[in-house]
């Protein structure tokens, strides 16, 4: 019986610590923008192109005079 009153203890120590947080975040500011995820999947992002995919390597002049 002893057993119930430790893992009632432990869960509201643990919703406790749940609570603290969210409200931590909230104070934060980390949901205040409510208006940019509606709207971004109607922007596309730029297209990659062949030539942003492959980047050119120079050679070394030090290493070409061997």
């Amino acid at each position: 019986m002893s057993i119930i009153y430790l893992l009632i203890g432990c869960s509201i120590t643990i919703a406790l610590l749940f609570l603290i947080g969210f409200l931590w975040s909230i104070r934060s500011g980390q949901y205040d923008d409510t208006y940019t995820p509606a709207v971004r999947m109607l922007f596309e992002p730029d297209p990659v192109t062949p030539d942003d995919a492959v980047q050119t390597v120079e050679p070394d002049s030090s290493q070409a005079d061997a």
